[in-house]
């Protein structure tokens, strides 16, 4: 469903957030769209299309400086949705609407949720502080929040921390990062090119699947905003000739018309890989992250009983 800009139901601006009740009843009506139920990049991709938003309003964050305005604030709409019983999600990160969410068509019905919700976060909240005795407690919407990294760190998250690492990385050394995950993939002679004029490619390797191999050519950005459909055409001009397919990485994120070129029928297929994936393959690889179990001891008390 496409929306112009006559019949949008909101305009996101710079300087401004979005309703969230309003978000709300947009995260239900795209769930109605694709059939009750649907993946986070379902849902942001099918409303982005929907709300007939633009790149640059694509590209506006947070506060915190990383996340998407939109895609943050449609979390938080999947948030109440979900404590006002109106979604469901599974372990596999599928959102799917309840019988009470399908029901739900008016933005005075999503109001209501959100007061509810709202009210019962500040009871939440306050017998947190009661508990703690007044230690500040961050709300974070759920399928945003991960386990926090260390109580000192002020309830920021692992990936946020790698992330800030990176961009403070030389650009020199962010291209040897890239070219590192690459063999650690699977990939053989990976080369960096960053710096010998090479049209803007950054480096190329070769992937060998089966019997077959494919030359890719590989662009890495340490960007804070969003990469949107230009930097795509333009990687992909610069691919022309010369490879079978790229690969476009970033420590930001793609805007939809970014992710819609890199895919356009006819062309060079572009990979795209972002922040948060790239946070997961670097942990996935133990190249700079680490992943630590802590031991639990239970002591079975019965069994020395029983001795």
């Amino acid at each position: 469903m496409k929306t112009d800009a006559t019949t949008r139901r909101f305009i996101l601006e710079e300087d401004s957030f979005p309703d969230l009740p309003l978000m709300m009843l947009i995260t239900l009506d795209t769930l109605r769209e694709l059939g009750g139920s649907g993946t986070i990049q379902e849902l942001v991709d099918h409303a982005i299309e929907a709300e007939g938003l633009t790149e640059e309003e694509q590209a506006y964050l947070m506060p915190n400086g990383r996340d998407r305005r939109f895609n943050y604030y449609l979390a938080w709409s999947r948030t109440y949705l979900k404590r006002g019983e109106a979604l469901e999600n599974s372990a596999r990160g599928v959102w799917a609407l309840t019988e009470l969410g399908e029901g739900i068509t008016t933005l005075e019905e999503t109001q209501k949720i959100h007061a509810k919700v709202n009210e019962e976060e500040r009871q939440r909240a306050k017998a947190k502080r009661d508990a703690k005795k007044g230690e500040k407690v961050e709300a974070v919407p759920e399928d945003i929040a991960v386990d926090v990294f260390a109580p000192d760190e002020d309830e920021t998250n692992w990936q946020n921390i790698l992330l800030a690492q990176l961009m403070q990385m030389d650009p020199s050394a962010f291209e040897r990062l890239a070219q590192r995950l690459l063999r650690e993939a699977g990939f053989v002679k990976v080369e960096v090119r960053g710096k010998t004029g090479d049209g803007g490619l950054d480096g190329v390797g070769i992937l060998r699947v089966n019997l077959v191999s494919f030359q890719v050519y590989f662009q890495c950005k340490r960007w804070g905003n969003s990469v949107g459909a230009k930097e795509i055409r333009d990687f992909r001009g610069a691919l022309q000739g010369r490879a079978d397919k790229g690969l476009f990485i970033t420590t930001s994120s793609f805007t939809k018309q970014a992710s819609d070129e890199a895919t356009r029928d006819g062309a060079i297929a572009i990979d795209l890989i972002d922040g948060d994936r790239l946070c997961e393959l670097l942990k996935q690889f133990d190249l700079g992250v680490k992943t630590e179990t802590v031991e639990r001891v239970v002591i079975d008390g019965q069994w020395f009983q029983e001795v």
